[in-house]
């Protein structure tokens, strides 16, 4: 059933959609197209580093950038698990990519990087798998034919020339952990988790290899955690229950590991492909990013945060993509899916990630999509695919097309999903050549209206979940001792403060909006009534609250109950001696012992219309005040949660 709040969205776009698919091109001066940036214009058209502001990536300078990119694949991995890794036989598509992007062989990098630009892309997703970065042999020489100069580089040395070729060439590189081993994703092939065939510390040390290998080239610009992550063939993955398969957890720790080693890059994070047994009967689907709705992830810069998502028209919401055999279901594709389901189903699982003002907002990368062009000929794929395009177009989203590189003979694709093929004697086959009904769709949504120019600064909300631990996200906390040991503790990134608690869940937000500079002086953590004056705002109940001239950025709990409060100096005003207090404790108590005390949602920001502690009831502060205390009681059968808020106006 489409929602109250998924209905206004889609209707907020729904003009746009309907004038992209009725104006869908079918003649050739239509699919023409559009005149593309040389290197030069492209290097010289933005400023790294990314970050993001509400749901648009932004360069340097604070202007939109927006990811129009594909995916170079290869070193990943193209063989598909049995016989010989050099037969063609036994690689995706006859492509033996030698653990290395695809056309190394065949194109010189110059070549390739100019085809990319012809397409129209500003940016590449370029896949690795783990084993690259232990694999100390040196290439073949057959695998770089069309590039004498990296013979005899191993594999990494190899992606380092791909990475510095693209970049100098004006490209923004997200680098994207695609495999553990070499072997071709994506299904029961040892790589469906990112602590599949490793542990979760050698993933995170990988990565963080790869941050500070990179650290200095400012046009590498981010790290897409990991692939299409799954079930394996005894469990799933989950999202939030703190054990050994947390994608929410271990995406969420090693982000912050590598925004720790390489601060300037984005974090990419892609939400659960596939849970569950897919037969009928079984529970089985595809979250995507559904659960971040009320689980979102706090990073230590929270303008570092971008989600991802993938469609095929082949896979669907609870389709696993199998045409027959094990996995195959009778459950609808996406290509079985009206135009209005198709855009509700990519809200659903996607697009409503990038709604302002709540925990989640975040932009969205729509980091893999495709359909097989020239020479396919499957009419529900093709109609996907307009739709598809035309949802990406309406909704002016980040995209990245699977794949950009394959091989040809004589015309005649091997892979007919990429966009460029190349024989052997490395003559091009483009997507914009006669024959492929892809360009017209292609041109489209490269062409499409954007919103372009600075991007003002928005206010940002922030999840704390406590629920399994920790979750220390202050650069400024990480680097002291534990402020709160023996607790479970959390407090929020740096230029944030503490503006809601929910009672009996271990759960927090945080926000930056209106928020002060910080000020000079220690921080304080808060465990009993000592700094309790100017009136006893809670009569009968347990306090603590802030020393004067400091607001609440974190909070320790035991069991639930509270046990500390992390208060922070504010600056002020030079008129101003402390943060407003008025006279008796003024402010006003926010009570939620009896149910949810928080901004109405109507008014769509402070993140009121999400839930940000689901089954608990909440309190939350208004966007121009701040927590100076906490009060509760053990009475009642209360444990000691958290009963009301003592806010106060900023100003």
């Amino acid at each position: 059933m489409v929602t109250r709040r998924l209905a206004l969205r889609l209707l907020s776009a729904a003009t746009a959609l309907a004038a992209l698919l009725a104006g869908a091109p079918g003649t050739a001066a239509r699919s023409a197209a559009a005149p593309r940036d040389s290197g030069a214009q492209q290097e010289a058209s933005w400023t790294g580093p990314l970050s993001t502001r509400g749901r648009y990536i932004v360069d340097a300078s604070g202007a939109r950038f927006k990811l129009k990119a594909g995916n170079w694949s290869g070193a990943q991995g193209t063989w598909q698990g049995s016989g010989d890794t050099t037969d063609p036989a036994n690689n995706q598509a006859g492509q033996v990519s030698y653990n290395l992007p695809l056309g190394l062989d065949r194109a010189p990098l110059a070549e390739i990087t100019a085809a990319f630009r012809d397409l129209g892309l500003n940016s590449v997703r370029l896949p690795f798998a783990n084993a690259m970065i232990h694999d100390g042999a040196a290439v073949p020489d057959a695998a770089v034919a069309a590039n004498p100069q990296l013979r005899g580089r191993t594999p990494l040395q190899v992606f380092d020339a791909v990475v510095a070729a693209l970049t100098a060439d004006g490209f923004a590189v997200i680098l994207n952990n695609h495999t553990t081993s070499y072997r071709f994703c994506c299904g029961l092939d040892g790589n469906e988790r990112w602590n599949s065939g490793q542990s979760t510390e050698q993933w995170v040390a990988d990565w963080v290899f790869m941050a500070e290998r990179y650290r200095l080239n400012k046009r590498v610009v981010g790290a897409d955690l990991r692939n299409e992550v799954r079930r394996d063939v005894w469990d799933d993955p989950n999202w939030g229950l703190g054990d050994g398969h947390d994608q929410h957890a271990a995406f969420e720790e090693a982000g912050n590991r590598i925004l720790r080693a390489a601060p300037d890059l984005l974090i990419v994070m892609e939400g659960i492909n596939w849970q569950g047994v897919p037969l009928a009967g079984l529970p089985h689907g595809r979250p995507q990013l559904k659960p971040v709705a009320t689980l979102s992830n706090t990073l230590i810069d929270s303008g570092k945060l971008v989600y991802s998502a993938h469609f095929y028209a082949y896979t669907g919401p609870a389709n696993t993509g199998a045409g027959s055999g094990p996995g195959a279901t009778g459950d609808p594709r996406y290509q079985d899916l009206s135009p209005e389901q198709l855009a509700a189903a990519v809200d659903e699982e996607a697009l409503f990630v990038t709604a302002a003002g709540q925990h989640f907002t975040a932009p969205v990368w729509i980091s893999e999509f495709g359909a097989g062009g020239r020479g396919a000929g499957d009419a529900k794929e093709r109609a996907w695919f307009d739709r598809f395009t035309a949802i990406l177009a309406a909704h002016d989203t980040d995209f990245a097309i699977w794949p950009l590189v394959g091989w040809h003979n004589d015309g005649v694709p091997q892979d007919s999903w990429a966009l460029l093929h190349y024989d052997r004697a490395g003559r091009r086959l483009s997507v914009e050549d006669p024959g492929d009904w892809r360009a017209a769709y292609w041109n489209r949504l490269v062409a499409a209206p954007s919103r372009t120019g600075a991007v003002p600064v928005a206010a940002r909300w922030n999840l704390l979940d406590l629920d399994h631990g920790d979750r220390n996200v202050s650069r400024h906390m990480l680097a002291l001792p534990d402020w709160s040991s023996g607790n479970r503790k959390g407090d929020c990134p740096d230029g944030q403060r503490l503006i809601g608690l929910g009672r009996g869940d271990g759960r927090g937000l945080c926000t930056d909006a209106a928020q002060p500079p910080a000020g000079e002086g220690p921080w304080t953590a808060v465990t009993d009534e000592r700094y309790v004056t100017g009136g006893d705002w809670a009569a009968g109940y347990d306090k603590l609250q802030c020393p004067g001239g400091q607001l609440a950025v974190g909070y320790g709990v035991r069991n639930n109950a509270m046990a500390a409060l992390l208060c922070a100096p504010a600056a002020v005003p030079a008129t101003a001696a402390t943060l407003p207090t008025g006279a008796a404790g003024a402010g006003r108590v926010l009570w939620f012992d009896h149910g949810d005390n928080r901004p109405p949602a109507s008014t769509g920001a402070d993140s009121a219309a999400s839930d940000w502690a689901p089954g608990a009831y909440k309190g939350q502060c208004g966007a121009g005040e701040y927590v100076a205390g906490v009060a509760m009681t053990w009475r009642w059968l209360h444990y000691g949660v958290p009963d009301a808020l003592l806010c106060r106006p900023l100003a």
